[in-house]
């Protein structure tokens, strides 16, 4: 084997061997060198099974995060699916309440369709975990609450939510849309 296709433990090897001469001194020198260059090649060892490791490793990320970005866009079609069809029993309960207001629009009759109607909705909000946020009467919370305006209010404590202009919602215990709300500050004394 050539000089340039030993390892470097097998150079360090050869090379004490070399110094070390001969006598008692030189076998002891040996024995250390041949232990050092053995050490030395199960170190290079355990180096290139880590960086085979490592390579390897890399190349498992690229593939998962490649997979992800295919499957990313199935994931939001899915998701946009499962929406649409939630919808649809609402959307069918609409036109049904526009046939009958078509056959006779009576104000019992359009108030019963709408009825229906806010039923469907508030099963469908309740089945995905929407819940109203209960705004009148209580403290502003400017994580649920965005205020439109003040009004003089001698009744409520300053801060306190008196009209309610839209309806805020949690999903999953989160704020999905804050409540547009007025509050009462204290009343001007004249």
């Amino acid at each position: 084997m050539a000089d340039n296709e030993k390892s470097g433990a097998e150079r360090a090897s050869d090379e004490i061997s070399e110094q070390a001469g001969v006598g008692e001194d030189g076998r002891v020198a040996q024995d250390a060198a041949v232990a050092m260059a053995k050490d030395l090649a199960a170190k290079e060892a355990e180096v290139q099974s880590l960086y085979d490791q490592l390579i390897r490793l890399k190349a498992e990320f690229e593939n998962y995060r490649k997979r992800v970005d295919r499957e990313k866009p199935e994931l939001v079609r899915y998701g946009r699916g499962q929406i649409v069809q939630a919808l649809l029993p609402l959307y069918d309960t609409l036109l049904s309440a526009q046939t009958e207001m078509d056959k006779s629009a009576s104000a019992a009759e359009l108030r019963r369709g709408l009825e229906l109607i806010f039923k469907e909705f508030e099963k469908l909000f309740k089945a995905e975990g929407l819940e109203p946020i209960e705004s009148v009467g209580k403290p502003y919370d400017f994580e649920q609450h965005e205020v439109l305006g003040q009004t003089e209010s001698g009744e409520h404590p300053e801060g306190t939510v008196v009209e309610e202009i839209q309806r805020g919602y949690l999903l999953g215990g989160k704020v999905l849309r804050a409540a547009k709300v007025r509050v009462a500050k204290a009343a001007v004394r004249k």
